[in-house]
């Protein structure tokens, strides 16, 4: 296992009392998978993926365990780690695809001179050795003249060429862990095939490992190998990506996968919605997060989180209507 997250909490300080945003997660990634992480927005996706990257804000309380496997040695707990340590690990073994290019990128520095400061922040080579490593790092996500777009600046670019930008930035140490975040979300259709298309090859060429971040279902499901599906900042299931896309077993999962349009779908009837809204960070319930909207709510979802439990081999689901005690 490269990467095994357990029982891992995280709050925001706030007043009256702080904010939960994620709630006992537990998950891993073996060498070579990729893992979607499914929610609607809010679900605590992007807060989970910034405490593996130790990139939170330094008031945020975050508790449990994040364990990594370096380079083969023993798993170390990254929130352990000083920040020294973590810096030299961040960029290097683990690396991030922001989720908005024109926020992430430095307008006023040229796309190849911040790839390069990438590989002199993990590596003593020259500039020119930097220079040579980014713009070969732009002709392997697939940018045509990468030595003359490299001197572009982010506004020269489309918003593909910036997202494959960001790709090269987080490949271009050989990263063990690539963290994608909603990679493809600002992007059309055709554009969005294109940047999937790269991931799946760059993932062959160099043995990625995927955290692979999507609200988009049909994504997720090109991609991944294993799904978790989050909701108000709990796993409510984990499981393959057949499991979860033909046998959902929580709830939500159900509902989510109602809810999305197929060409068999009867243009004249309405779409399939769940009931309600997403509860705001001050309002989850103690119980299920899940258990307001929920149609098969029975007492106990409302008394505490149910458990994380096994409804078939590696299928696994936080519900107690599915697991009965």
């Amino acid at each position: 296992m490269l990467l095994e997250i357990r029982d891992l909490n995280i709050e925001f300080p706030a007043t009256p009392r702080p904010l939960t945003a994620v709630r006992s997660v537990q998950f891993g990634l073996r060498r070579g998978e990729v893992l979607g992480l499914v929610g609607e927005s809010g679900s605590g996706k992007s807060v989970t993926s910034l405490a593996i990257m130790r990139l939170l804000p330094p008031q945020t309380v975050v508790g449990g365990k994040i364990l990594f496997g370096v380079n083969g040695n023993p798993s170390e707990n990254l929130l352990q780690l000083d920040a020294e340590a973590m810096r030299r690990l961040r960029g290097s073994r683990i690396s991030m695809i922001f989720q908005e290019p024109m926020t992430a990128l430095n307008p006023v520095m040229r796309v190849g001179e911040q790839i390069a400061e990438a590989v002199r922040a993990h590596d003593a080579v020259s500039k020119k050795e930097s220079w040579n490593r980014a713009v070969e790092a732009l002709k392997e996500v697939a940018i045509d003249d990468p030595a003359r777009r490299a001197r572009d600046y982010p506004h020269q670019l489309s918003g593909g060429m910036r997202q494959r930008v960001m790709i090269a930035m987080a490949i271009v140490n050989r990263p063990e862990l690539l963290i994608a975040d909603e990679p493809t979300t600002a992007l059309d259709v055709t554009i969005q095939a294109q940047i999937l298309e790269l991931l799946a090859e760059l993932r062959q060429k160099f043995g990625l490992t995927m955290l692979f971040i999507s609200h988009d279902l049909a994504v997720v499901s090109k991609v991944a190998d294993r799904v978790a599906v989050m909701y108000a900042g709990s796993l409510v299931e984990l499981g393959g990506r057949d499991d979860i896309f033909r046998a959902p077993a929580h709830p939500y999962t159900r509902g989510l996968l109602d809810a999305v349009p197929t060409l068999a779908t009867h243009r004249e009837r309405p779409l399939q919605t769940i009931e309600g809204t997403v509860p705001p960070l001050h309002a989850v319930p103690g119980g299920c997060p899940f258990e307001p909207r929920c149609g098969f709510r029975v007492a106990d979802c409302a008394r505490e989180l149910p458990p994380l439990v096994e409804v078939n081999p590696g299928h696994w689901a936080r519900c107690p209507v599915v697991n009965p005690a």
